[in-house]
């Protein structure tokens, strides 16, 4: 999980709220096979470095994990019209009318939940859905991927020019390309 800074990101971007949803869904899918209760302090050490102040419950883990396997087909699709129709869906069931918050003393942003005290999973769902839609109408392409390791498959924004990514970070692409280096050498001995 990459950190997000004020010197790398701006708070308020349609990228900032990307990443925080990639790293909110790699967390929800659990593909580390978390017990529950460690799922839910790592999903609230993730919101926490993205600057959220308050904490998921167990009461709303299950709905936040619903809202992350939806997620989760956006960044698995490479079909572009196919995250549009994702993203729509999500914003069609969770979004409300678009409106500027600067809550909790931060800067303006837009929001297109219900209001400041929506549920976890409807903002998480229109916060997510709202920055991914964002950066797919500005790069024509779905902006999230999966890590094309087999041992890793975490979601990723690669807002980068040309044909995209496919690791999602440069650690597994090393890991894979070694992989695959050993294995040919192995095969030529």
């Amino acid at each position: 999980m990459e950190k997000a800074t004020e010197e790398s990101i701006d708070l308020g971007s349609a990228t900032y709220a990307a990443k925080r949803a990639a790293d909110v869904v790699a967390v929800l899918q659990n593909k580390d096979r978390l017990e529950y209760q460690a799922v839910l302090a790592k999903l609230n050490e993730t919101l926490k470095m993205y600057g959220e102040r308050s904490a998921v419950t167990t009461a709303n883990l299950d709905e936040l994990k619903a809202v992350g396997r939806r997620l989760y087909e956006v960044f698995e699709t490479h079909n572009t019209n196919e995250a549009v129709t994702l993203l729509n869906d999500v914003l069609k069931e969770y979004g409300s009318q678009p409106r500027l918050t600067a809550h909790d003393g931060s800067a303006w942003h837009l929001h297109v939940d219900s209001s400041d005290h929506a549920p976890w999973a409807e903002w998480f769902a229109a916060s997510s859905a709202l920055a991914l839609a964002t950066l797919l109408a500005e790069k024509q392409r779905n902006p999230g991927g999966l890590c094309a390791s087999p041992t890793c498959s975490k979601p990723f924004i690669d807002l980068g020019k040309g044909g995209g990514r496919n690791y999602c970070s440069p650690k597994c692409a090393t890991r894979e390309r070694v992989a695959k280096y050993r294995a040919k050498d192995s095969i030529e001995r």
